[in-house]
């Protein structure tokens, strides 16, 4: 059992759909069970929202805004989780940090490559952590994908494409402007803004790379100033990734494929495909595959991604405990920010393909989510 010292102290600010339905009820599993969390403050600009931490954390001290909520407890704070909506989170995280908060900070990190990167330098400033929520890399499914990458069973990957279904934009709580992800001063963007970094860092993580250019299309619908379509390319070192997101499908549901010179994975929502071939003649007419199926369960159509949360939140842990404030997640997070601004950028110019920024540039390792991969065989088909 840990003592009250081995807890970290932390106060939530944006107390709405994500912080509500995903983080609150996984902070409150943890506290529980592990003992090592307690929340101990929280921060929200609607009255309706406030109410609804207190009901949550009967506990907790609650404060009108993020000024008011450091002002009083920032002495008595190991961290803050920002989970207000993007245009925010540059300025609350750099007052936490300040404070001398480590910070967690829902993606993305922020909604200009100089806001994001600014995060970084004071994190490292004042020797705090900075960590992002990337939290697709916490979905089994994707752990799979990363084990599946690692034991060489595809070769060297080449190639990745990655599709995000949604049939509308994620909403926020009734309380509270439930549209703010298509108002632009609120979110910063559309869908690429809302879903882009997740779909940077899987494709970061699984070309081992960073991209060196992009190109991109985006497309707005109705009266929105943010967009809910976009199709781009980003050029690797060692190869290319597609991608295209879009709150205008038929149905929910995410697609990725990742390639190699010995096979290839596919992912369905929580069905994964691994091929290999069994030859040498890879590249020709008489190839022959392996192919095992597995079904990774991952609760994808909960848009709260509750169950990812606490893999997320102790990896969040294990880096304040090394002193990394500025690590390679922060670096990566700061990273898929320049994409999308540099998406933007591109498709404002008619699709052209833009190279990527400098600070941007370097050839990180993988970033890995911890905690054990579990694979329930259907079928194993040899063709």
């Amino acid at each position: 059992m840990n003592t009250p010292s081995d807890r970290l102290r932390g106060g939530l600010v944006g107390f709405g759909f994500i912080m509500g339905q995903g983080h609150a009820p996984a902070y409150q599993k943890r506290a529980a069970s592990h003992q090592d969390v307690e929340i101990v403050a929280i921060a929200d600009v609607c009255e309706a929202r406030r109410a609804a931490a207190r009901e949550a954390f009967p506990g907790a001290r609650v404060y009108d805004d993020h000024a008011a909520l450091l002002d009083a407890e920032a002495k008595r704070l190991d961290f803050v989780d920002i989970a207000a909506p993007p245009s925010e989170h540059a300025p609350i995280a750099l007052d936490a940090l300040d404070a001398g908060c480590h910070v967690l900070c829902e993606k993305p990190l922020a909604t200009s490559s100089e806001l994001a990167w600014a995060m970084l330098d004071r994190a490292r400033q004042r020797g705090r952590t900075l960590f992002p929520c990337h939290n697709y890399r916490h979905a089994p499914v994707v752990k799979a994908v990363r084990a599946a990458i690692d034991s060489g069973a595809i070769g060297r990957v080449h190639l990745v494409t990655l599709q995000t279904f949604r049939n509308t934009h994620a909403r926020g709580t009734e309380e509270w402007r439930p549209d703010w992800r298509r108002e632009r001063r609120f979110s910063g963007g559309g869908i690429a803004m809302d879903h882009g970094s997740h779909t940077f860092y899987l494709a970061c993580d699984w070309m081992g790379a960073c991209p060196e250019a992009i190109t991109a299309r985006t497309v707005t619908s109705g009266s929105y100033d943010t967009e809910d379509d976009i199709s781009c390319s980003l050029r690797f070192p060692g190869g290319i990734a597609t991608a295209h997101l879009t709150w205008t499908a038929g149905f929910r549901k995410v697609l990725y494929s990742i390639h190699g010179d010995r096979g290839g994975i596919l992912v369905e929502d929580d069905r994964l495909e691994v091929s290999t071939i069994r030859d040498s003649a890879h590249r020709s007419y008489r190839a022959e595959w392996e192919v095992s199926r597995f079904e990774v369960p991952s609760a994808w159509m909960d848009s709260s991604h509750v169950t990812w949360f606490a893999s997320l939140f102790e990896d969040f842990r294990q880096a304040i405990q090394r002193g990394d404030e500025g690590g390679q997640e922060a670096e990566q997070a700061c990273r898929c920010v320049n994409l999308i601004e540099s998406a933007y950028a591109s498709a404002a110019a008619g699709s052209r393909e833009l190279p990527l920024d400098g600070r941007a540039a370097g050839v990180p390792q993988p970033a890995r989510a911890r905690g054990p991969v579990s694979l329930r065989i259907v079928r194993r088909d040899r063709p």
